[in-house]
Formats: structure tokens, C-alpha cells, sequence
């Protein structure tokens, strides 16, 4: 029974205006017509401003990112991860982006490239069409006169060069380095830097105060010279590898003059080391101690660093430690670190899990192109992925990837221009019209790097 007081108003609003009709007849309508009345809704993007992926698969809307720009505002470091499997657009993904970064007169990248074909690395073409010469690390090349790259070089400090030898020799150890033989090569490094002055010290006089020590060191503490030389045996033994095994030629002797490192782009070239090796992480921890000390500078340039092939360093537990370092300290200067890996499962089940969830903890922005189902969960599970991501993962198509920038996740896209697309597919299959096409490319880039 209705309300005296609510039928009272019901009557008098009807003597006054009319009976008010509040039951709507259905409309029986076109899903384009109806569009107008239920407008399409779309979440908030990352701003407009960096440098253009592709567009949003749901929203259509154009997809636009930089590290740069969204970092201590969207992001709260400024690091990327890139996982997929291979063949569905992470190497045309990192290429692209490289070269749109570059667009940008304050940015500078360097590239550490593991892959390659016809016996160069996979970016030899673009750094070709920019007028650059890839940094070759070969043990074969670096015996004739090829780059070198110096642990003990002045530029590294004291500290930093103590570090990477015991990285060294932990990764090629596979374990780390006991206390003794520890000080062993602390004493042998100290004696060398202080009496080698004239010129670079090398690796092979840390080798030598190894296995003939002095007293510098050791007179306080009341062990014999024989003491000092057993622990360190096994120390030059592993160094020696470095100078006389089969990565000599890189790393004994001073670092090579001409490797400019005011280049926009910079490549290291690794493809000509085995990449399932133990030579692969020591290249990587060298060149990573290597550009820590030399090449970032408090000069307000922004800076990439990608790393192919990344859970060489990812999954070794004495790499990561460097790499850790390196991007805490290299964030303040405006360092965003790209580390692109197959398989999470590669590097969370491996021998340095707690180092690398440290790394990826620090990379807010992850892209993931098609894994299998089970990848697909156990990537979700470690990245925190929404449940729909997680299964969209397997369906994905080619250049088509999840997103999750701090959050913001989203389904995107990749597109590349009819000007990138021969610089950055690299496929040993290329037709001769193909190479031609390429080759036309690289002309014009060389020619018009606005083009």
C-alpha cells in the first residue's frame, strides 16, 4: 500500500502537469547507430609526449613511451624488461625504438649485441647506416690488432677494478671466491697499482704479483710469501685463461684509443663468441664495469643501455651484483637499462634468483610478447600481471605485446615504418630484392638522418 503522503503528490503532480509517463518502449537499433548513444571508453594513456610504439589494440589510440619522460612522475625507475619467444617482434621492437630514441639530440645508446649472422652482429646494419663501426670483441680479430678492452684500465677506479676481478674469476670459478685466495688477489692488484705507473697495468702483471707475491701486503699479518702464493694459485690459473687461453687477445692488454665513446649509438659486437659459454657472462661483466666507469657522466644526456641475450647477466649471481650497482647509481643519471630475455623461467629458477628479482623489481615497464600458456602464468605470477593479460599471453599474434608500465597495462600493437623495415628484419632468407631494398635504406638514412 502506497504512502497517503506519496499518493497526495502523485495526484496533485498530475493535476498540474499531466500523468508522467517514466516507462520507455524498447528501440530496436544498428550497432553503428548505437554506438553515438553508448560512447567506446578507454583507459588513460601514458601522455603524448616520447617516442611512438603503435597503437592500442582495444582503444586504437596511438601508444606512445619514454622512460624519460615518465620517470619519478608514472615511473619509478627507468628500466625496461623485454620477454617473448623468438620470431614474434622483440628484436624489430628494440631496433625500432633505438633508432625514434635517437631522433632525440640529447640521447645516446649502447648496445650489447650477442646475436648475429654472416659473421656480424645482428645491429651491424643500422650502425652501418649511421655511419658507425661496431666495437668487435673477437679472440681471433683482437690477436691481430683487434679492440681491447682493459679491466685494469686508469680509468676504472682502484675499487671498481678489484671488483671486476672477482667477478672474473667467480663466474669462471663457479663459485665464489674464498677469503684467502680473496686476499691473495687483493694484495697482488694493490701491489700492482702502486708500482705500475708509467703505463696501463695489465692483466698479466696481476698474474705475475700472483705467482711471485711480494711483501707489501702481508708483512702485519704474519703469513709467509709460500701462504700468499698457494692461496692465489688458483686465481692466476683463471686469470691466465684471460691472457693465454681462448679469450686472449681481448682483455690483456690497454684498452684500445679509437673506441668513440661520444657516438650516438655504440655497438659491442659479441656474435662471435659462443653465447652459451662462461666467455659470454665475463664479456658482459666487463664491458658492463667497463661503461660504468668510462661512458656515463653527470652531462644531462639520457642514456640506453640493451643488453641481447640478458639473462647471461641476469643469471649469474657475481654479474648481477655489478649490474645492480650500475643501475642504482646510473638511474640518478638519467641510465634506462633494457634487458631482453626469452624466458623468465631462465633467470628466477636459475643459480641467482635473488639477485635477479632485485633487477626485475627495478624495471617498472615489462613487455611480453607470445609465450606458452605455462610461461605465460609463471610470467604472471612473478610480474603481478591481471589475470586477462596473463591469458591473452598465448594468443598473441606476431608485434603484438602486453604492456605493464608501472600498472598501466595495455595490449599494443607495434608499428614500423616502410623506412625501418629493411634495417631492422634480419633474416639470413633475404631475397636479392630484399637486400637491395636495404641497401637503398641505408643510403638514405646516411644521407638524411631526418628522413
Amino acid at each position: 500500500m502506497a504512502a497517503p503522503l506519496g499518493g497526495l503528490s502523485e495526484a496533485f503532480t498530475s493535476f498540474l502537469f499531466g500523468r508522467i509517463e517514466t516507462t520507455r518502449l524498447p528501440v530496436r537499433t544498428s550497432t553503428g547507430q548505437a554506438q553515438a548513444v553508448y560512447l567506446p571508453t578507454a583507459a588513460p594513456g601514458l601522455g603524448d609526449s616520447g617516442v611512438i610504439i603503435g597503437r592500442e589494440v582495444y582503444s586504437g589510440k596511438g601508444y606512445v613511451y619514454d622512460p624519460f619522460q615518465l620517470y619519478g612522475q608514472q615511473l619509478p625507475a627507468p628500466h625496461w624488461l623485454v620477454l617473448g619467444e623468438s620470431g614474434n617482434g622483440k628484436s624489430a621492437l628494440e631496433k625500432t625504438y633505438v633508432l625514434r630514441q635517437l631522433r632525440f639530440r640529447d640521447r645516446q645508446v649502447v648496445v650489447l649485441d650477442a646475436q648475429g649472422e654472416d659473421g656480424v652482429g645482428e645491429w651491424n646494419l643500422i650502425a652501418k647506416a649511421l655511419g658507425i663501426t661496431p666495437i668487435r670483441l673477437d679472440p681471433m680479430s683482437a690477436l691481430s690488432g683487434g679492440v681491447k678492452l682493459n679491466p685494469l684500465d686508469p680509468a676504472i677506479t682502484a675499487t671498481g677494478q678489484l671488483a671486476l676481478l672477482r667477478t672474473i674469476i667467480e663466474v669462471a670459478m663457479g663459485r665464489g671466491l674464498e677469503e684467502r685466495a680473496g686476499f691473495a688477489l687483493k694484495a697482488a692488484h694493490a701491489h700492482v697499482v702502486a708500482r705500475v705507473t708509467t703505463r696501463q697495468p695489465v692483466l698479466a702483471d696481476v698474474i705475475e704479483a700472483l705467482r711471485s707475491p711480494n711483501t707489501d701486503s702481508i708483512d702485519s699479518l704474519g703469513v709467509s710469501l709460500d701462504d700468499i702464493q698457494t692461496w692465489g694459485l688458483d686465481v692466476a690459473l683463471v686469470l691466465d685463461r684471460l691472457v693465454d687461453g681462448d679469450l686472449r687477445g681481448m682483455f690483456d692488454g690497454p684498452t684500445t684509443e679509437d673506441i668513440d665513446l661520444d657516438a650516438p649509438l655504440i655497438v659491442f659486437d659479441l656474435s662471435h663468441i659462443d653465447r652459451n659459454s662462461i666467455a659470454m657472462p665475463i664479456l658482459m661483466a666487463i664491458v658492463g664495469v667497463w661503461l660504468e666507469h668510462t661512458w656515463i657522466r653527470p652531462d644531462r644526456r639520457k642514456r640506453i643501455f640493451l643488453v641481447e641475450e640478458a639473462w647471461h647477466i641476469i643469471n649469474s649471481p657475481f654479474v648481477a651484483q655489478l649490474f645492480q650497482r650500475l643501475l642504482k647509481f646510473g638511474r640518478r643519471l638519467g641510465l634506462s637499462f633494457v634487458a631482453v630475455v626469452h624466458h623468465l623461467s631462465d633467470v628466477v629458477d636459475g643459480a641467482a634468483a635473488k639477485e635477479a628479482s632485485a633487477i626485475l623489481k627495478m624495471a617498472s615497464t615489462r613487455t611480453i610478447y607470445m609465450q606458452k600458456a605455462d610461461e605465460a602464468r609463471a610470467t604472471g605470477r612473478v610480474l603481478g600481471l591481471p589475470r586477462w593479460a596473463v591469458e591473452i599471453i598465448p594468443t598473441l599474434s606476431p608485434g603484438i605485446a602486453v604492456w605493464d608500465v608501472n600498472g598501466n597495462v595495455q595490449v599494443v600493437k607495434h608499428i614500423i615504418t616502410e623506412a625501418e623495415r629493411p634495417l631492422v628484419f634480419t633474416d639470413r632468407a633475404m631475397t636479392e630484392e630484399a637486400i637491395a631494398e636495404r641497401t637503398r635504406a641505408s643510403q638514405q638514412l646516411a644521407e638524411d638522418p631526418a628522413a
